[in-house]
């Protein structure tokens, strides 16, 4: 199998792997199980990902985090206004 093929699989498998957990915060409007150090530690990590695939030109690695970032944001957003409800 191709390597770039593999990295955009393993990318796009672990980029939507928060999905499930956000569409249940955004479906429950409940962000008492998610922990937003959790969150910005993932976000510092994926975006050191991005960064480091700039730096290699490697297209897979950079798409697949930054779109992991993205996804991650909502949840930390979802976090920030959901708590403040309480």
């Amino acid at each position: 199998m191709n390597n770039n093929i593999l990295g955009i699989i393993a990318g796009i498998l672990t980029s939507i792997s928060m999905l499930p957990q956000l569409i249940k915060v955004l479906k429950e409007k409940n962000v008492d199980d998610l922990s937003p150090l959790m969150l910005l530690t993932l976000i510092a990590g994926l975006s050191l990902w991005v960064a480091y695939g700039i730096g290699k030109g490697e297209a897979p690695i950079i798409y697949s985090n930054a779109f992991a970032v993205l996804v991650n944001l909502c949840p930390l957003g979802s976090y920030l206004i959901y708590s403040k409800r309480k």
